[in-house]
């Protein structure tokens, strides 16, 4: 065996042994802060060092270091679990190393792209005709659909924003979701759009935009360049627009429509949940992530846009050295906005060979009935479940909401799961995200009780008492 061999083959073992005893773990890692960052540090070796020793030292200085994200109890932020095939893929990706930025660079990677991105269109219900770019994730995803919003509705009134920036042009409005995700604003601040262009529209008890005062807002001030962001899958509740009657009221005032998916988009794929996003593919362009619900490695992401052409003179640009991508579709380096970038096609197509069209739709219902299913174990226990579980987002609270970043501490702290805090509609929750294709119905059981005994033991004033098993 070659030295590079057993190297890759030792770290690939050690990867595996994470994976296959996740499970089997505190969910939190057990070591200090402090004692990471010094395990970490230290000066620079004046020399080379071999690379197994320096694989030693990492697999030292990460030990009890790692949190459980990949795990079947990890319900904070929303992230999915890396499914085998897919981080399979990843392996292969990095070993290959190709760059991924047109066809010349790596055949491969391109091909791969074209396929899973048809098979993401279908699956999601977007126009056939769109483009598909692979970027980071949510955030670049919605940062390249309002940058192609922005540059048509100026279009549409004579102003050219590649040659000109935004040189004396309009302000764009940007007609938003009060409960928007942030992803949004940041966007708008990278495009030098600003935030104060925002024109809030209300939203319901739920999160999803109130469609009466959209048409008001959108009414206010007609004729103005506008975009308007709508959301499938609101980060904390996992509300979703009204597509079928939003889209075509924003069609009336000639408006650019971006749709904020990030995870909800993913229930298009689902029979049981499809009807959420209803309408969805009448938009313009649309963000997404891989690695959330479609259980692919980080970092992953996924753009489209219905007008390719449009998308590609937003982000396309001319070097003579990288001329020659061997084909005219825009599914490369014209659609992303990085140049130097991984070949993320290989985890998407893995993830979706390995489940298949039924696979995501029961994902998918997996995720959201363990959710429904905490949702009843914590209220049977006395907690208050304060959104309408309609995916797989729950937000929770105990009689004294003072106490919620308390019972979040002592239930990271004991481990057995792993979970977030959130301020919604004025009140601190506790805010679960169930999106890990190894999740069961024993875990959640698990789960919920870890979070009934840290309630009861922070309510009774008992430090660290979510450790008492």
């Amino acid at each position: 065996m070659s030295d590079v061999e057993h190297l890759l083959v030792r770290a690939a073992r050690a990867a595996a042994e994470h994976r296959m005893t996740v499970g089997e773990h505190s969910v939190t890692p057990d070591r200090s802060p402090e004692d990471i960052r010094a395990a970490f540090a230290g000066p620079l070796p004046d020399g080379p060092t071999s690379p197994d020793d320096v694989l030693t030292r990492l697999l030292q200085a990460a030990e009890g270091a790692i949190t459980g994200t990949v795990g079947p109890r990890y319900f904070g932020f929303v992230i999915g679990g890396a499914l085998p095939a897919a981080s399979a893929a990843e392996v292969l990706t990095t070993g290959w190393d190709q760059p991924a930025y047109n066809e010349v660079l790596s055949p491969a990677a391109g091909a791969a792209e074209r396929a899973a991105g048809t098979w993401a269109k279908e699956l999601l219900g977007l126009p056939s005709e769109s483009s598909v770019a692979f970027v980071t994730g949510a955030q670049a995803g919605n940062t390249v659909g309002l940058a192609i919003g922005r540059n048509e509705v100026l279009a549409r009134l004579g102003h050219d924003v590649a040659r000109d920036g935004l040189h004396g042009a309009p302000r764009v409005r940007v007609v938003a979701g009060e409960e928007r995700h942030a992803t949004v604003d940041r966007a708008l601040r990278l495009l030098g759009m600003g935030t104060a262009g925002i024109a809030p529209v209300r939203a319901d008890g739920n999160g999803a935009i109130d469609v009466e005062h959209l048409d008001q807002v959108l009414a206010e001030n007609p004729g103005v360049p506008t975009i308007v962001c709508l959301q499938a899958g609101n980060v904390n509740t996992g509300a979703c627009d009204d597509f079928e009657r939003a889209v075509p009221l924003a069609r009336r005032h000639d408006a650019w429509v971006h749709v904020d998916g990030a995870f909800g988009l993913w229930a298009a794929a689902s029979p049981r949940h499809e009807h959420l996003t209803r309408g969805v593919g009448l938009a313009d362009s649309w963000g997404t992530d891989a690695h959330k619900w479609l259980n692919v490695p980080y970092d992953s992401g996924l753009a489209f846009c219905r007008d390719a052409q449009a998308h590609a003179a937003a982000m396309a640009y001319v070097a003579a050295y990288l001329t020659g991508s061997g084909g005219t579709d825009h599914v490369l380096g014209d659609v992303t906005p990085e140049s130097s970038r991984r070949a993320r096609g290989f985890g998407v197509w893995a993830a979706l060979q390995e489940l298949g069209r039924s696979g995501v739709a029961d994902l998918v219902d997996r995720c959201c009935a363990h959710a429904a299913r905490m949702a009843d174990l914590l209220t049977a226990g006395g907690a208050t479940i304060h959104n309408e579980v309609v995916l797989n987002q729950v937000l929770v609270g105990f009689d004294d909401l003072s106490r919620t970043d308390a019972v979040v501490e002592a239930v990271q702290r004991d481990g057995t799961c792993w979970l977030g805090a959130t301020t919604w509609q004025g009140k601190r929750l506790i805010r679960i995200s169930v999106s890990n294709w190894t999740t069961t119905e024993a875990d959640i059981d698990r789960s919920a009780d870890a979070i009934l005994r840290a309630a009861a033991a922070v309510g009774a004033g008992r430090e660290g008492s979510a450790e008492e098993r």
